[in-house]
């Protein structure tokens, strides 16, 4: 059972984190039809010398569709104000109403939300070209928040995709990094757990599909990416506990591959989204060490 004053401050957490309000975005371009083939694009601000590194920033919520990009709008503006090029990305996420036998809200949609994901990244270099100047798509980092932490690990490993696979590249992407902010990125760990009511699960369609599509989303098969990563994550995180991150260390060790791991004491799930918090200046750092 969890502890009744760590639920409490997960909740201020969370009301700090969402009380920011939206920032607008400098520009807006779409990567296909649907009304969330959408990348808002984010300039860099201040007195900034020659191009910038471009941040991917894909947004948490475990994949459903109550959460959209808004609530990242302050982190992407947050990062803007020191001198990156901010792309955040939106995708399709679940359904408000249940179904795949799933209670409540359903995580994700499979598989529209790899679909978009896939789709964005590839329309990125030359979105940001028309959208943001400024931005040197050669320096580009991805981040994600939570179940977008599991998709920013993901994107960087589509060469490593099963063969056959709509989404695998035929070589890895041209990525500085990825910085995954407590992601969802071992998917077994996270249903043991009861991460977010169980969305790994919802994500690749319900249980009667777990075998089949996890080797096409689980991070934690899906290594070595040979793509510097590096996870960020909260001891006090009772969204996605720490074991989650500490699970995919180890499977890329594992693997022959080295992922650092930071750990923050006395921090959360939210706070690593939240400008007004010490751990998001510590995510900063850790995108500056990969994109400059």
């Amino acid at each position: 059972m969890t502890d009744p004053a760590a639920v409490e401050r997960d909740a201020a957490e969370a009301a700090s984190a969402f009380a920011h309000p939206a920032v607008a975005p400098d520009a807006t371009a779409a990567y296909g039809e649907h009304p969330d083939h959408v990348v808002d694009f984010y300039a860099p601000r201040g007195e900034t010398q020659g191009p910038a590194p471009l941040v991917v920033l894909l947004h948490g919520g475990a994949w459903r569709a109550p959460y959209d990009r808004q609530h990242v709008t302050p982190l992407a503006d947050f990062l803007a104000r020191r001198g990156f090029a901010v792309a955040n990305v939106e995708y399709r996420r679940g359904s408000s109403l249940p179904h795949q036998n799933a209670e409540g809200p359903v995580a994700g949609r499979w598989p529209e939300t790899f679909d978009d994901v896939a789709a964005a990244m590839d329309a990125l270099p030359g979105l940001a070209a028309d959208a943001l100047p400024q931005a040197d798509v050669r320096r580009t980092v991805v981040t994600g928040h939570s179940a977008g932490g599991h998709l920013a690990l993901w994107a960087a490993a589509r060469h490593v995709l099963p063969a056959g696979s709509p989404w695998r590249l035929p070589s890895p992407p041209m990525l500085r990094g990825v910085v995954a902010l407590a992601p969802i990125a071992d998917f077994a760990v996270a249903e043991e757990l009861g991460v977010c009511g169980g969305a790994s699960a919802q994500l690749l369609g319900g249980a009667d599909h777990w075998d089949e599509r996890l080797p096409y989303a689980d991070p934690a098969v899906l290594l070595p990416t040979g793509i510097a990563t590096a996870v960020v994550q909260g001891r006090d995180d009772i969204v996605v506990p720490q074991q989650v991150a500490e699970a995919y260390v180890a499977a890329a060790a594992k693997a022959g591959e080295t992922v650092g791991l930071t750990l923050l004491d006395a921090v959360g799930h939210f706070p690593l989204i939240d400008p007004a918090a010490d751990a998001c200046a510590v995510v900063a750092e850790e995108i500056s060490q990969l994109a400059w």
